[in-house]
């Protein structure tokens, strides 16, 4: 009988320890399930914020490497104006050289002749002498208008110029500027104007536009002609609708 009750109570001692044990390692496993889920969010989040940065970086890189192309091809349009206005300038300090030079034989020309009709020479002398001094005459007109273009050619360059190496340059034009547009696109924003190159318009020069003497628009110039030119209406500055007709002056007057 004893020996049962020993037996017994072996057995209730046993039981009990090995529930004790199973809460134990109940715990120690919803531990471990804790832990595991936590390194798993942890490294969810890791792996999340490591494919951002990479693809931040990525981008990052790209606009880096378009910002250099960029840059590049801006100094190597810098440098072609730089050297375009030089030679320009050179050719232009040539012309004006001439144009004085030509400009003095064909005063010599006439003093000359002044100096044979006093003593009173030839009709056939007079009239060598007058060809020559036609000559001279058309020669310095040829070259006044070939040093107005080249003038002209040299100004475009130099605000080329100053627009690239200046960001806010502001371009003039000259105080008495006046235009009106031909055509007028509201759906793209541009218009065609009557004045160019002729009058004194250079591109990414501003205008106002203004009806009845009212502000209108403020518009940025794109092409320029001989006598035409192309504007795009500057975003922010669009009062009413540009229509054909509406009157054009420089929004920055040279002094």
């Amino acid at each position: 009988m004893l020996i049962r009750i020993c037996l017994i109570a072996a057995i209730i001692l046993g039981l009990a320890a090995t529930g004790l044990n199973f809460v134990k390692v109940k715990e120690k496993i919803v531990t471990l399930q804790t832990n595991l889920k936590t390194e798993t969010e942890a490294h969810q989040k890791f792996e999340a914020d490591y494919n951002r940065t990479r693809s931040e970086l990525d981008k990052t890189n790209a606009i880096l490497k378009t910002t250099l192309e960029t840059l590049k091809s801006t100094e190597e349009q810098r440098d072609k104006a730089v050297a375009d206005a030089t030679a320009q300038q050179k050719r232009g300090d040539k012309l004006t050289e001439d144009l004085t030079k030509t400009r003095k034989e064909r005063d010599d020309a006439q003093a000359e002749l002044a100096s044979f009709k006093a003593p009173g020479l030839s009709a056939q002398q007079v009239a060598s002498a007058a060809k020559d001094i036609k000559k001279l005459q058309d020669t310095v007109s040829t070259m006044e208008t070939e040093n107005k273009v080249l003038l002209q050619k040299v100004k475009r360059v130099e605000n080329e110029l100053a627009v690239y190496k200046t960001h806010d340059y502001v371009v003039p034009l000259p105080p008495n500027l006046r235009g009106k547009v031909l055509v007028a696109d509201p759906k793209w924003n541009f218009v065609v104007l009557d004045v160019g190159e002729e009058q004194g318009v250079l591109q990414h020069g501003e205008l106002l536009v203004n009806r009845n003497g009212k502000l209108v628009a403020k518009i940025r110039v794109s092409t320029v002609e001989k006598n035409r030119s192309v504007a795009n209406v500057i975003p922010g500055w669009q009062l009413g609708e540009v229509m054909e007709g509406d009157q054009v002056i420089p929004a920055f007057p040279s002094s």
